[in-house]
C-alpha cells in the first residue's frame, strides 16, 4: 500500500507524491482531513469513496482529553471535577481543550512568581501559600532565590480554580453555524463517524 499526497507546484496543477507506507505498488490510499469539506468542488468529492464527519468530542471524550493533557502534572482534580469541566466545555474542540490545559500549566509558576507568602515543607521544600496558612512565612519567589534556596521551591499543584480563571476568559473556536454547515453537508455528501 502507499499514500500519496498532492503537491502543489508551480503552474498550481497537482502532483502526486509517493510516501512509502508499504512496498505494494497495486494499491493506494488517499487519506485527507478538511475543516472545509464544502469548498472542495465535485469532482474531487467524487474521487473519495467515504466522506465520514468527525463530530466534536462528546462529554465522556472531552473529561478524557482533559485527563490526557493534563498527564502526570501534580493536581488536585477529583473525577467530579474532571465531570464538572468536561460539562463546562460543551462545544470545545480536542485542540481548543489543548490549549487551555497548556495554559492552565503555567497558573502554578504564576502563583510561584506571585506570592508573597511560602511555607515550608516537611520535606524541606517551600510551596506558595496564603498569609493566614499555618507556617507561612512573608517571602517572595526572589528573595527565597536570593538565599540560595530556588532548588527548593515547588509550584503548587493544579487545582480546579486554575481552570475555572482560564476557562473565564476561553471560548471555542467551533461556532454553532459551523457545525450545522458540516452536519448540512454530511446530510448531502457524506456519513457520520
Amino acid at each position: 500500500m502507499c499514500l500519496y499526497k498532492m503537491m502543489p507546484t508551480a503552474s498550481g496543477i497537482g502532483m502526486m507524491r509517493r510516501e512509502g507506507v508499504g512496498h505494494n505498488d497495486d494499491k493506494v490510499l488517499v487519506l485527507a482531513a478538511t475543516n472545509t469539506p464544502y469548498a472542495l468542488d465535485q469532482a474531487i468529492r467524487r474521487r473519495f469513496d467515504k466522506r465520514i464527519y468527525i463530530p466534536l468530542p462528546d462529554l465522556k471524550a472531552r473529561q478524557h482529553i482533559f485527563k490526557v493533557h493534563l498527564g502526570d502534572t501534580p493536581h488536585n482534580l477529583t473525577e467530579s471535577d474532571f465531570e464538572n469541566l468536561a460539562r463546562k466545555t460543551e462545544g470545545f474542540s480536542g485542540s481548543d481543550i489543548s490549549v487551555c490545559v497548556k495554559d492552565v500549566l503555567f497558573e502554578p509558576v504564576r502563583k510561584t512568581q506571585d506570592a508573597m507568602y511560602f511555607t515550608k515543607t516537611s520535606s524541606g521544600m517551600w510551596v506558595p501559600c496564603g498569609p493566614k496558612q499555618p507556617g507561612a512565612v512573608q517571602i517572595s519567589m526572589q528573595e527565597l532565590a536570593a538565599q540560595g534556596l530556588a532548588s527548593k521551591i515547588v509550584p503548587p499543584p493544579i487545582a480546579k480554580t486554575d481552570f475555572d480563571k482560564v476557562l473565564a476568559r476561553q471560548r471555542p473556536t467551533v461556532s454553532k453555524s459551523d457545525l450545522e454547515v458540516h452536519e448540512r453537508f454530511t446530510k448531502e455528501f457524506g456519513e457520520d463517524g
